[in-house]
């Protein structure tokens, strides 16, 4: 939590920097996971420096509520979201190409990101689900623990912002983010296998957790009347 506050106070302290103001909604659809609407309890991104007209390096933080996430590297395949829900603490650093005319701005993005996440639950429908088909038992129910750690992948995406006047827009946005993070998984299941009660041992430390999917953004942009200079922000 330490780490969270100071990355916050970071964040409010870029905010100076930043010329426009906005207002986003986001979504995301994880794969393998559950269609989750991050309003974030906190978002501040786009927050850079322009190195010419056409050029800028951005960077930012989003706090996300987050349905539920895959999980990758198991013994077994599943579509199912076996982590959710949680929070996540997603910190990017992208390079922008900007192409600009008198009503429309079209930023091409890519780069990398940084995401830890916290207050972790298993959802246990969904893994003993996944279990059981994998084992072919009639019936269980496990018990597990498990770790998590911060994870680090690539991000892409495009942004078309429309200036319906010079200080006044609406901004069309889409990512593709693909990342994992470490997440091993130990524990036990109980259940029926051919009438026999049975109970077996498993460790999945090759287990991780999958921050993968699309990212779509509609926001409001409020410029100072540059339209649409670079750095911008949005909360």
């Amino acid at each position: 939590m330490k780490k969270i506050f100071i990355l916050i106070l970071l964040s409010f302290s870029l905010q100076t920097y930043a010329q426009d103001f906005g207002l986003s909604f986001s979504y995301f659809i994880p794969r393998n996971g559950e269609f989750s609407t991050p309003v974030s309890p906190f978002s501040l991104r786009g927050v850079g420096v322009s190195l010419n007209n056409y050029v800028s390096i951005e960077t930012g933080v989003s706090l996300y509520r987050m349905a539920g996430l895959g999980v990758v590297d198991l013994p077994f395949e599943t579509d199912r979201a076996i982590v959710g829900p949680n929070f996540n603490l997603m910190v990017p650093v992208e390079l922008v190409f900007t192409l600009k005319g008198n009503r429309l701005q079209f930023d091409v993005k890519g780069g990398g990101f940084g995401f830890v996440t916290f207050d972790n639950r298993l959802n246990y429908g969904h893994f003993d689900r996944a279990l059981l088909e994998f084992t072919q038992w009639q019936s269980l129910n496990s018990s597990a623990k498990f770790s998590s750690s911060p994870g680090f992948g690539w991000m892409s995406g495009a942004e078309l912002t429309i200036y319906l006047t010079q200080q006044f827009g609406i901004s069309i946005e889409a990512n593709y983010l693909a990342s994992t993070a470490k997440f091993p998984i130990e524990g036990s299941y109980t259940g029926s296998n051919n009438g026999n009660v049975t109970t077996e041992n498993f460790n999945f430390s090759e287990a991780k957790m999958d921050f993968t999917g699309m990212e779509f953004s509609i926001g409001l942009i409020f410029s100072n009347g540059g339209g649409g200079n670079k750095p911008k922000r949005r909360r």
